[in-house]
């Protein structure tokens, strides 16, 4: 059990220790990683920026993932069964949506700034902990196609069959907890606190 971000963060960086020094670049999932992106890039000496995917969630119950998509629309399913569960119509419908989402998201935390290049560059993909991991695979799959130099997960917790399928996608894993009972990544945080747009577009105006 983590107090709360800033404790998982504060603990992530520590394990991510030998990177210090490396110039490494943090790439935060928004909204909530971006905190924590923002503690390990200090404690490492490295730049924080984030990666834009965004899940998608089952039309009749929405906090359930199918998957998720990436900036450029590349979907990456939870499961085989959920490639087939969803109706093509609808699929396309929330795509379109959740691409119009990024789209907006890409203006309002940038600003007009350019994206930090990985390229070359030791890269630390970050979020609080990983459910299903298809937002994860999304993130390092559009990091990837960037050609870091290392690629490397790190989260606070994650259930046990999510890191394994995360672990293709990665150079490295840095995983501080995996519960065998994993339900979900807030019951695993002792205060889980909302990160609204405003958070984040203040900690990347910062970097």
């Amino acid at each position: 059990m983590f107090r709360d971000r800033n404790d998982a963060a504060e603990q992530l960086a520590r394990a991510l220790e030998p990177y210090s020094g490396k110039s490494p670049l943090v790439l935060a999932i928004p909204r909530g990683a971006v905190p924590m992106g923002r503690r390990i890039a200090e404690a490492l000496g490295g730049d924080l920026d984030v990666v834009l995917v965004r899940k998608i969630g089952a039309p009749y119950q929405r906090e359930l993932a199918l998957g998720a998509i990436d900036e450029d629309g590349e979907m990456h399913w939870a499961s085989p069964e959920a490639a087939n569960s969803v109706d093509p119509v609808w699929l396309e419908h929330e795509k379109y949506e959740q691409l119009e989402l990024l789209r907006q998201r890409r203006d309002r935390y940038r600003r007009g700034r350019p994206p930090i290049d990985p390229e070359g560059r030791v890269t630390i993909v970050v979020d609080d902990g990983l459910a299903t991991g298809s937002t994860m695979i999304a993130a390092l799959h559009a990091t990837r196609a960037r050609s870091p130099s290392l690629l490397i997960c790190a989260v606070p917790v994650a259930a046990p069959e999510s890191l394994e399928r995360v672990s293709p996608h990665a150079d490295e894993l840095v995983c501080l907890e995996t519960p065998e009972h994993f339900r979900a990544v807030s019951l695993h945080y002792q205060r889980f606190e909302q990160v609204d747009d405003a958070d984040v577009e203040r900690l990347l105006a910062e970097r």
